[in-house]
């Protein structure tokens, strides 16, 4: 995978996790903070890490596979400037999510959770809703506090 195939298929998942976004809540002016692309066998993984080291310098490396400070990406939904490689796992067949910021975080998790498709994560430095569809091939987060913010990137 080329740069430009990268940049066309990080625009798509946020493009589709914007649309799943926009189906489910009112928060379509949401900026997007995050991208993860879910890959689907080892060799796409090495491959799209080797095309991320190249375009972003690496942030964290967790368990489920590094994230990047990458070049700012145009998208639907803003600019980008942070996206993960996820390890294959069969737990995440979609192709991808992406993590949006919401205007009021305790007022969105209020009116959405509890919802069909929206779940709560809980972590120990912050918390996440999961926004999940199954006529979507995406996940959409809604992190508090955004993830940009997490790692000091705002």
């Amino acid at each position: 995978m080329d740069k430009k195939e990268l940049e066309l298929l990080i625009q798509d998942i946020v493009s589709q996790a914007s649309e799943l976004k926009n189906k489910h809540t009112d928060q379509a002016n949401a900026h997007v903070h995050y991208c993860c692309i879910f890959t689907q066998s080892d060799e796409e993984f090495e491959a799209l890490l080797g095309e991320v080291s190249e375009i972003g310098k690496m942030l964290k490396d967790t368990p489920t596979g590094p994230m990047f400070q990458i070049e700012l990406t145009e998208t639907i939904a803003g600019s980008l400037r942070i996206l993960k490689i996820r390890k294959p796992d069969p737990t995440r067949p979609e192709r991808g999510d992406a993590d949006f910021a919401v205007s009021n975080y305790p007022k969105f998790k209020e009116k959405y959770l509890g919802q069909p498709g929206f779940k709560l994560i809980e972590r120990e430095d912050f918390e996440m809703i999961e926004l999940m569809d199954p006529d979507y091939d995406v996940r959409a987060y809604f992190s508090n506090p955004p993830v940009e913010e997490q790692y000091e990137l705002k």
